[in-house]
């Protein structure tokens, strides 16, 4: 990782003990000093779930949404109708993008913007990355990136007639600076890895990584769908030159709410994105009759804004601030702490592979586990409201919100995981 800002001491962890129920002691005496216990009550309880190990793909609503929605419903669209486009929402994707980047990602104001799909948004940042080096003829990707940012990458090199080397590293480790060195070369245009593994949870080196890529010549984008609002990340510290990320995992903006966009300063006016919408022109009401684009990261906005998507997120937005994401990660790191010993006590000998990291350090928000039986233990599981999710071909990922996760449901996952296997 790169430099972030302080964080908290961390205290040791209690004394750890081979039996199951000094383990469920454990968990109580870390809920009991945990300085975030107070958010728990902000989420809502999903009747029927005892443990929800799921919030790295979807998190948890805020109790106070409904409240939200319907103050957005009565009053800033039923009441001031079309006028609030004029009075907030035309701002609200940077407004919003510049929230995320204080917050989150050690991004300063003008930077950042929530439009579009995650995939939408990796293909315009690509595009528009590999259109600013004509005269290089190859794209580095990590053969087990996620499917989008693969299909994607696919997709544009197809486009442009580039080619694509693949990085092939340890699944548990993930992507290191040796693994980048050896990939790029002076024909390499890009570089597009994810800052959290979405399988093991692997955490890359941002900086150092960024700094192998930049040596090259090449740009890096960065895909944070698994470390926004759990990871403290400084994308401008680290020289970043693009990041994309979702808002459906650790910022709980609910299902199919906008990703964002990071397009460093040192970029703009640079960089031209392919998909060319009026909400990106320089004069948005102007009708002109050729595009000419915003000069700032208003450019990587192409149609009309989901506004009604970006409503979910803003509370998230306000518990990680008021928490601090340093304080999200130390907890972060308790939680998944607790599993691996938990693993480590319950499940190794009942033949479960552990396939993250075991230093905390070197990993994210979630754990995964392997065991050839996990694909019928996941129907068990869910079926008994024990919510992890399963992924091919026998991994189940075990996603710890330290915001709306507890060191008792946590382990409680871990504990039905061992009954559900008999």
């Amino acid at each position: 990782m790169c430099p972030t800002r302080s964080s908290p001491a961390r205290s040791p962890p209690p004394t750890w003990r081979n039996d199951v129920s000094d383990l469920q002691a454990l968990a109580r005496d870390l809920d009991a000093a945990d300085p975030l216990r107070a958010h728990l009550a902000a989420f809502v309880e999903a009747p029927g779930v005892t443990a929800y190990l799921d919030g790295n793909s979807l998190g948890r609503p805020l109790r106070a949404l409904p409240e939200r929605l319907a103050d957005f419903v009565q009053n800033d669209w039923g009441t001031r109708l079309i006028r609030s486009w004029d009075e907030q929402w035309m701002e609200l994707p940077i407004e919003l993008g510049d929230r995320i980047g204080r917050i989150a990602l050690g991004a300063v104001a003008g930077q950042t913007v929530v439009a579009d799909s995650t995939t939408v948004l990796l293909y315009k940042l690509m595009r528009a990355a590999v259109a600013a080096r004509p005269e290089r003829t190859e794209i580095v990707i990590e053969e087990g990136n996620f499917p989008t940012d693969r299909f994607v990458t696919e997709g544009v090199a197809a486009e442009r007639g580039l080619t694509l080397r693949w990085i092939s590293p340890d699944p548990i480790i993930g992507v290191q600076i040796a693994d980048v060195e050896a990939a790029v070369t002076e024909q390499t245009a890009l570089v597009v890895l994810s800052h959290v593994d979405y399988r093991s949870g692997a955490l890359a080196d941002m900086k150092a990584i960024t700094d192998a890529a930049h040596a090259a010549g090449a740009l890096i984008l960065w895909d944070l769908c698994h470390s926004v609002g759990v990871i403290p990340t400084e994308l401008d510290a680290c020289g970043v030159d693009l990041a994309v990320g979702c808002t459906y995992k650790y910022l709980n903006g609910g299902p199919g709410s906008p990703a964002f966009a990071y397009v460093n300063a040192r970029h703009h006016g640079v960089l031209r994105q392919p998909i060319q919408g009026w909400m990106g022109a320089g004069d948005v009401f102007a009708m002109g009759d050729a595009y000419a684009p915003a000069s700032g990261i208003r450019q990587f906005i192409s149609g009309t804004p989901p506004v009604l998507g970006m409503l979910a997120m803003q509370g998230m937005l306000d518990l990680i601030e008021a928490a601090t994401i340093e304080a999200v990660r130390e907890k972060s790191k308790t939680l998944t702490d607790l599993v691996v010993r938990a693993f480590d006590e319950e499940l190794a000998p009942r033949g479960v592979r552990l396939l993250s990291s075991r230093d905390a350090a070197a990993r994210g928000g979630h754990v995964t586990i392997g065991h050839p039986d996990f694909a019928e233990v996941t129907k068990s599981l869910w079926a008994d409201g024990v919510i992890p999710d399963f992924r091919f071909p026998d991994g189940i990922r075990l996603g710890l919100s330290p915001l709306s996760t507890s060191h008792a449901e946590a382990l409680s996952g871990v504990l039905a995981v061992r009954d559900a296997l008999g």
